[in-house]
């Protein structure tokens, strides 16, 4: 996979409109977060949240699971993971957008 499709994943993905056909349920937000961070910085690098900071710490353990994963990998789940999300909402536009990365 090249890289310039992992790009136009995270362009995708962060321009998906809030309100649009295309909702991503938590937990692939979840896993795009920590495919992201992962394939972008690598191992977490940061102390995990305190205990009250309930979302920062389901990033935090998202990012932490993915320990170890490679950038090449890392990459690749992201894009499969739109992948699915597209898939599932029936958006055959922006999934052709991303094939032609």
């Amino acid at each position: 996979m090249s890289n310039a499709k992992f790009e136009k994943a995270v362009k995708i993905v962060q321009e998906l409109p809030k309100d649009g056909p295309v909702q991503p349920t938590q937990e692939d937000k979840l896993k795009f977060y920590a495919y992201y961070k992962q394939a972008t910085i690598g191992n977490v690098n940061t102390p995990r949240p305190g205990m009250l900071d309930f979302v920062g710490k389901a990033k935090w353990d998202a990012w932490d699971a993915q320990k170890d994963v490679s950038k090449e990998d890392a990459q690749k789940k992201y894009v499969e993971t739109l992948e699915a999300s597209l898939t599932a909402a029936g958006d055959q536009a922006l999934l052709n957008e991303l094939n032609a990365a």
